[in-house]
Order: C-alpha cells, then sequence, then structure tokens
C-alpha cells in the first residue's frame, strides 16, 4: 500500500474550515497509508491520542517551510517510506516539495482553498503560487470558480484537479430536529428564515437584515436566525435596534459544530447572499454552509460571490441572487419562498439528494484516493 505524508498547520484540534475539511479527508484514507507532520494547538496530545495513524507535531503553533520542517518531514518520508505527500494547504507548505522529492517523495499534491484567488491577484503573492505550483504534480482546487483565477496565473506549471468539500450528509440530514432550537430561541411556529455563517461583511447578514422589514410586509410573523459571531456582530445588533426589528432578528453568537444541523432544521429557508468585496479580495470560495443547509432538507438563497453560485442549482434546489447587495431583491427571494411552502420543500428534497449525490464525503474521499495516485484523472 501507498503511504502518504501529509504536512499540514490545519489540523485539529484546532478549528476552522480548512482543518475540518483536512481531517475529513483522511478520516476516509487506510490508517496504514497516513503519516502526519503538523503543528501544535490546545489539546492537540489528547487529539493524537485517539488518532489511527501518527502524528508528529513541530513545536510551534504555526508550520511553515523553514528548513527545520523540512528536515522534518524528510526524516518522516524516509522512516516510513513515504512515496506520496499532500499538502492541507499547498501556499505556503508547497515550499518544501523539492526537499521531499529528495528523500524520494515521487508524488506531490496540493490542496488550494479559496484565499489563493487573493494570492495569484497580487504580484508578489503570484509569484510564490507560482513556484509552488511548480514543485507539485497536482493542485487541487474548490469550484469552477476558483480554478478559473488559478488557471491563468499559474499557466501549465503542474496538473490543477478538482477537489471540493464534502458534506457529512449522516449529520446534516432532513431527520435533524430544529424543535429546541426553535425553544431556545422562542420562535414558536413561525416562518424562519436562518444564516450560519461568521458574522462578516461577504456574508451579507447586513443585507438580510435591511430587507427583513419588507419580508415582514409580507410575512408578519417572521423571525430572522443569524447564527455565528464574528466582528460585525455590534454593527449588526445597532442596525436591528435602528430598525426596531428586536423582535422579530434573533443573533445566537457562536455554535458549537454539534449543534448546527439542529439550527439548520430550525429553518425554513436558508439564505447568506454573500457579495465579493475589496476588489475580488474577498470572496467566496465555494460556500459549504449552503450544502449543509440543502443536505438539512432546506432550500437555500445564495449570493453570487466566488463560487457561491455552483452550490445551488438555479430553481431546482434554491436561488442565486443575481443583486446580493439589493435588500429589495432579497427580501423579494425570500418572501416568494416563504410564501410558497410546497415549492420550498420540492427544493429541499432537491437538494438533499444533489448532496448525496455530488457533494457527499463518500464521494469526495474516492476523488481525493484518485489523486494520490500518479495517474489520477483530471477532475
Amino acid at each position: 500500500m501507498r503511504r502518504t505524508l501529509v504536512v499540514t498547520n490545519d489540523f485539529p484540534p484546532r478549528q476552522g474550515g480548512i482543518q475540518t475539511f483536512v481531517a475529513a479527508l483522511l478520516a476516509r484514507r487506510p490508517p496504514d497509508s497516513l503519516v502526519v507532520l503538523a503543528s501544535r494547538s490546545p489539546g492537540w496530545e489528547e487529539y493524537d491520542a485517539q488518532l489511527p495513524y501518527p502524528v508528529v507535531r513541530r513545536p510551534t503553533g504555526m508550520l511553515l517551510p523553514t528548513r527545520a520542517t523540512a528536515r522534518a518531514a524528510t526524516d518522516l518520508a524516509r522512516r516510513y517510506g513515504c512515496d506520496t505527500a499532500f499538502f492541507g494547504a499547498a501556499a505556503p507548505l508547497g515550499l518544501l516539495a523539492p526537499a521531499l522529492r529528495s528523500a524520494g517523495v515521487g508524488h506531490l499534491v496540493g490542496a488550494t482553498h479559496g484565499h489563493e484567488t487573493g494570492w495569484v491577484a497580487l504580484p508578489g503573492a503570484r509569484g510564490l503560487m507560482r513556484r509552488i505550483a511548480g514543485g507539485l504534480d497536482v493542485l487541487t482546487y474548490i469550484s469552477e470558480y476558483t480554478r478559473s483565477r488559478l488557471a491563468p496565473a499559474l499557466g501549465d506549471r503542474t496538473r490543477l484537479a478538482q477537489l471540493s468539500p464534502g458534506v457529512d450528509v449522516d449529520r446534516f440530514t432532513p431527520s435533524a430536529d430544529g424543535a429546541a432550537t426553535r425553544k431556545r430561541y422562542r420562535l414558536g411556529s413561525a416562518p424562519v428564515v436562518v444564516c450560519v455563517s461568521r458574522l462578516v461583511a461577504r456574508k451579507g447578514q447586513d443585507v438580510l437584515v435591511a430587507a427583513w422589514p419588507r419580508v415582514l410586509a409580507r410575512h408578519p410573523d417572521a423571525r430572522l436566525l443569524l447564527v455565528g459571531g464574528g466582528p460585525d456582530e455590534a454593527g449588526l445588533r445597532r442596525a436591528i435596534a435602528a430598525r426596531g426589528l428586536q423582535d422579530s432578528v434573533v443573533l445566537t453568537g457562536p455554535v458549537p459544530p454539534e449543534q448546527l444541523p439542529e439550527h439548520y432544521a430550525a429553518g425554513d429557508v436558508f439564505a447568506m447572499p454573500c457579495r465579493t468585496r475589496r476588489g475580488g479580495l474577498d470572496v467566496e470560495g465555494l460556500g459549504m454552509v449552503y450544502l449543509e443547509a440543502a443536505a438539512c432538507g432546506r432550500p437555500v438563497v445564495a449570493g453570487t460571490s466566488g463560487g457561491a453560485p455552483e452550490t445551488v442549482q438555479e430553481g431546482v434546489t434554491g436561488h442565486v441572487v443575481a443583486d446580493p447587495r439589493s435588500p429589495e431583491a432579497v427580501a423579494a427571494t425570500i418572501a416568494d419562498l416563504l410564501a410558497d411552502p410546497e415549492r420550498a420543500r420540492r427544493m429541499g428534497a432537491a437538494g438533499r439528494a444533489w448532496v448525496e449525490q455530488r457533494w457527499s464525503w463518500t464521494t469526495i474521499a474516492a476523488t481525493f484516493a484518485e489523486l494520490l495516485e500518479p495517474g489520477a484523472a483530471t477532475h
């Protein structure tokens, strides 16, 4: 069996999207095919003790492509006879590729996650990404949008292949029970629009709040549930108060990951009208929350930023609002869905079926397995 050395700064118990992505990929590989080199974060010893494969932690909170990291990586590759390496985030750890090749690693794969589209837009960072790509056999991308940004900058330096995050369809399911969440936030039997995301401008919670009076004009009993924390919380609370929406808009603050399915389930419609900002540097790489909501059987309302439209089958699993900055457009899309519960239910069912077929971890894990083989087909 081929053995893969995984070099990653993004690894649990540190929380985050990339950490979850990497851990989920590895959980679906044969344990004896893996060895991991990672950084440290609080609780790492207890976490590693539960894993079925070896993990070596460098004594640092940030794993960088230093000489010491290169020595540790090459030592592990030789000790375990690794013939493949996977960089959980290609930038910047992919700079270790030449050292690993010298240690006998013949096939190197690096992952990108979305922020690299900003890198290739900046001259200095673009040069670094080109150097990294030139050392890899495969560089993965999460959406067609991110591929469209990476490909022109990287040229033919490496092969690009799609490797998107997946959805745990056993956790995010239409059978998730939102009753306790509705009770906790006193939502009763009201129609609920839910948004699960970090509270930052790109995600569009400010537009949802601005749109909400128009939704209430058509659905006076409706409630808006904003799930998550972030730097925009104080501003959102001020906007809610200024519009007199305290009785119909709820901010939950941060929610533990294990409670997310019940929060999706508390909603009748999921909405996050994300928008691109800062001249394209602040952009949605894909938008896993739309797929998690769809897996829970909820219709989704998305914005146009980056890869977000790729998570929606327009008119089938939900809608992409053409102008996510427009409170009027966002309100009309949401209100129309709330006015037709049967159509919303059909969209939710279609979304669940699509996630099972295209976005489940079973599908993504099979793609990952192919990419770790030299003859993997381009996706």
